[in-house]
Formats: structure tokens, C-alpha cells, sequence
């Protein structure tokens, strides 16, 4: 008996084949993400009317010192993305082992604390046919093709930042070295920046150190918050009562 076929009586000829759909050539593989790479159309994302959406394959964000104190790593360095592009879950996943592990062998498990910086929320479909033999009269095309729940990616703009490690000043170029190899895991093109920033705060290092000698920063754990002349005095401290502003437009204000 050929394998994937039935022998079966016809009364023209005696002896005839059929072809029968085999189960393993019906479970196709996965799809290349650049049937999906494209981001267009509206975000589709998980909810009570779609249903049966797959894990995503990343599932832990922070790594390293995740823990660590604003204070202890004054430098960031970003992998920015230069495409507006769908990410999928598995290139996030596999971006994170790399750096990580690069970061680990080389700076050390308390050198560095690595973030991811985008979610998977957009779910990909898939319109599941039949690539046997003989699938051409087991099933036709259009009927329902808008498709079934298949995987998850993040959608990034360009000049979105994908992933970010902030780390002391002797571990910068480790960490470039971590990003440079996390973007082999990325499709489309991406670059890495070396922040002008204190850690994963919005403050440039020199206005950091500078508010931090007024007393204006609260730590806030991996960030911190500037404390302006504005808001209740009843919930300060005594020490945290300014009478001018921190900010004006954004650019920083300093006490001579």
C-alpha cells in the first residue's frame, strides 16, 4: 500500500488510487515573518471577540540588577528602530537572550539592567489550507479567510526605542556590543544611540547631578521625579518647599 493513498474499486478500472490528505503535510510549519513584517490596517489586539490568542513567546522584560536604584547606573544605551514595521514575540524573545547573554559573560550578572522596551499586543491571523495531495478537492479557498488567531507582534514607528540597558560608565561599550548583536534578531534596520541621559530618566546627566545637589529629586526606584514649585505643600517634607520652578518650557532652571 503506497503511503498516503487507498486502493479502492471503480468499475472503468479495476484497480485505482486515491489520494488521502496526510496529517503531518496538513500541519504546515510556521509562516516567514515577512508575510507579516508589513505594518498596515488597524492594531488587532486581544479581546472578548478575539478569542483563542497564543502566549506570547517573551515573557519577562527586566533583566540584570533589575532592582537597582536610579543612582547606581548613570548611563543608557538604546536600540532605536528605523522602520515602522510589526515585531513579532519570538524576535523580541531572542533579542533579550542575546543581549543578556552577552551582557552576562562579559560585564557580569550586576553590571547592567536590560529592559524591553515594546509589548506584543497586535495578534496575527492565519488562513489554515490544506497542502496535501489531493487538497484541491478536500477544500477551496475564499469561504472564511479572514483567519484564526496565529501569533503576536509589537508594532514600532521608527525612532521607537525596542531595548534599553543602563549600566556605569566602564560598561558602555559592553552593552553597544549586547545591542549590536540583539539587532540580528530584528528585521528592518535599527541603531544603537548612547543616551545623553541619566539611567532611564528623562534628565540629562549634568541637570541630574545638578538637581540632585538641590534636593529636588525623589527616587522613584529605576526612575525619579523632579519636584517643581507647584502642587500641595501639605504633602512635602519640609526639605522639598522650592519657590521657583525646575522647568521652564523644559529647559532646565538651576539655583545660582
Amino acid at each position: 500500500v503506497w503511503k498516503g493513498f487507498r486502493l479502492f474499486q471503480n468499475w472503468d478500472f479495476p484497480v485505482c488510487w486515491e489520494a488521502l490528505p496526510d496529517e503531518r503535510a496538513a500541519t504546515m510549519g510556521r509562516r516567514p515573518f515577512r508575510c507579516y513584517r508589513q505594518s498596515k490596517g488597524k492594531p488587532y489586539p486581544k479581546s472578548r471577540f478575539c478569542r483563542g490568542v497564543p502566549d506570547p513567546k517573551i515573557r519577562i522584560y527586566d533583566v540584570g540588577l533589575k532592582r537597582a536604584d536610579v543612582d547606581v547606573f548613570p548611563h543608557c544605551v538604546h536600540l532605536v528602530s528605523w522602520e515602522m514595521e510589526n515585531v513579532s514575540s519570538e524576535a523580541m524573545e531572542a533579542a533579550r537572550i542575546a543581549a543578556n547573554k552577552y551582557m552576562t559573560k562579559y560585564g557580569g550578572k550586576e553590571t547592567y539592567h536590560l529592559r524591553v522596551r515594546v509589548h506584543p499586543f497586535h495578534v496575527l491571523r492565519i488562513n489554515k489550507m490544506l497542502s496535501c495531495a489531493g487538497a484541491d478537492r478536500l477544500q477551496t479557498g475564499m469561504r472564511g479567510a479572514f483567519g484564526k488567531p496565529y501569533g503576536l507582534a509589537a508594532r514600532v514607528s521608527i525612532g521607537q526605542i525596542l531595548l534599553s540597558i543602563r549600566v556605569r560608565e566602564q560598561h558602555v561599550v559592553t552593552a553597544q556590543e549586547a545591542l549590536r548583536r540583539a539587532k540580528f534578531k530584528f528585521p528592518g534596520r535599527q541603531k544603537i544611540v548612547v543616551s545623553r541621559n541619566w539611567g532611564f530618566t528623562p534628565y540629562a546627566r549634568d541637570d541630574y547631578l545638578q538637581w540632585k545637589q538641590e534636593g529636588r529629586l525623589v527616587s522613584r526606584g529605576v526612575h525619579a521625579t523632579l519636584m517643581g514649585n507647584r502642587g500641595s505643600l501639605a504633602e512635602r517634607d519640609e526639605g522639598m518647599v522650592f519657590a521657583t520652578a525646575a522647568r521652564d518650557c523644559k529647559a532646565p532652571l538651576h539655583e545660582e
